[in-house]
């Protein structure tokens, strides 16, 4: 799957993402990523939904999101309820999807110049 905007310059978009490869701006990562519109940090030994949550949410909520999007790879996988009632009790929005639908709202979001967070499964 490929993806293409362009309209903000500076900014972390993410251009292309399938074949076990994310591609942001022209950077491309493999494992997990965790990004805002700023800051991209790889997870290049994170493959697994256990691992990139167990991760801990220090490093997200330094980005100060207003929301945080959980893409978990090919398919939509739900974490225990108590990982996203973090989120919520910190006032952040929280939204899991599989990780295709996750780079497409991000994408959007950032680009209408949202505080979004993504944690993605690559």
């Amino acid at each position: 799957m490929r993806f293409a905007q362009d309209s903000t310059s500076g900014i972390n978009v993410i251009r292309a993402y399938g074949n076990g490869e994310l591609r942001v701006n022209e950077s491309v990562y493999r494992g997990a990523v965790i990004l805002n519109a700023a800051t991209v940090i790889a997870e290049a030994n994170i493959h697994n939904l256990d691992e990139l949550i167990g991760l801990g949410l220090a490093r997200l909520l330094a980005l100060e999101p207003e929301l945080v999007l959980l893409g978990t790879g090919a398919q939509q996988i739900f974490p225990a309820p108590s990982f996203g009632a973090q989120f919520l009790r910190a006032g952040i929005g929280f939204e899991v999807m599989d990780t295709s639908a996750a780079c497409r709202t991000f994408n959007v979001l950032v680009g209408e110049q949202r505080r979004v967070a993504a944690m993605l499964l690559v």
